[in-house]
């Protein structure tokens, strides 16, 4: 394929152990990839959200090895990226959470646990404040509370200088649509080894996930979207729906909480994610050694091991392994 043709939407529904399906949720068409394995009637479900940039293939390990520990696991394009589709509105808070709400019901189940990575993290707090009956524990991978997050941009000059000067030049109308897109999506794969640790950076694995990357971001309509998650983010804090939103946010959840930081992401600093207990009193923050920013593709054996035990210990339970993700 050529740097000047556009992708197809559907090349991002690559082989594998799994099975890609369209789901239809909160008026739009979501493209969804879910596990293979036997059926399960009653094996509880795990979404899995990526973040900017970025399409269902960031689950790739954490897709497989949840699926085999006997969980109902599906990935998600979210809004705007990859096949699902990109309505022109509806990337704020509150429609984002609306969204996986309505997957879960559209999955045929009452509650989920959510698992998310970045700006899909910021989905699974807001969907965990907003539709708090359908959420059953939250994981997050580099997604530290929106409020932490804001107020460590506006307090923090380590951490306002490593996360500001992006979100900012995003806001630009135009410009960053041709920035992510451009010779062939060359900027995501800068973005990507920017914040990846040394170790995983010019790997083999590195390169495939930079090249699939690219090509999802070109996928018309996609850059777009994106950047409207972060636009709206910065423009709707000097609105009413956005002042709202936040001070919904800071409703404190009482669900388990698990909170994933790689030690080498100099993108989101851990002072950050030391921030925000009182919003999430039941949670558990770990270190993933030998990652980044993207610690669920740079260390996936370790992510995935934190999964599946680290919450049955934090609720103290023993037993078969549906019981790791969930409370009791």
């Amino acid at each position: 394929m050529s740097s000047n043709s556009f992708p197809d939407p559907s090349s991002v529904r690559f082989d594998g152990p799994w099975t890609h399906r369209d789901v239809h949720a909160n008026g739009i068409r979501f493209h969804v990839v879910e596990a293979d394995g036997p059926e399960r009637a009653e094996a509880p479900l795990v979404l899995l959200l990526h973040g900017f940039a970025d399409f269902w293939w960031s689950w790739r390990h954490q897709l497989t090895a949840l699926g085999d520990h006997g969980y109902r696991t599906v990935a998600v394009d979210l809004r705007g990226y990859g096949d699902t589709d990109k309505p022109p509105r509806g990337y704020d808070g509150w429609t984002l959470a609306g969204d996986i709400a309505g997957l879960i019901r559209a999955l045929g189940h009452t509650e989920a646990t959510l698992v998310g990575h970045a700006e899909g993290g910021l989905v699974c707090w807001a969907t965990a404040v907003l539709h708090p009956r359908l959420v059953r524990s939250i994981a997050l991978v580099s997604s530290p509370h929106p409020a932490a997050l804001k107020s460590a941009v506006l307090r923090d000059p380590a951490q306002r200088a490593a996360w500001l000067p992006e979100f900012l030049r995003y806001q630009l109308p135009r410009y960053p649509e041709n920035l992510l897109t451009r010779r062939g999506g060359a900027e995501v794969e800068r973005l990507l080894d920017e914040r990846v640790g040394e170790s995983w950076s010019g790997g083999a694995e590195f390169v495939e996930t930079a090249s699939r990357m690219r090509t999802a971001i070109r996928i018309p309509g996609a850059a777009h979207s994106a950047l409207e998650y972060q636009r709206w983010a910065f423009r709707s804090q000097w609105r009413p729906d956005g002042k709202r939103f936040m001070a919904t946010m800071r409703t404190p959840i009482d669900i388990p909480v698990l909170m994933l930081r790689g030690e080498q992401d100099r993108y989101l600093l851990d002072a950050t994610f030391q921030r925000g207990e009182t919003w999430s009193p039941n949670r558990t923050l770990v270190t993933i050694p030998r990652a980044g920013h993207y610690a669920h593709q740079e260390n996936p054996s370790r992510v995935n091991e934190v999964l599946t035990t680290r919450w049955r210990e934090q609720n103290g339970i023993s037993g078969s392994p549906h019981d790791d993700l969930v409370s009791p």
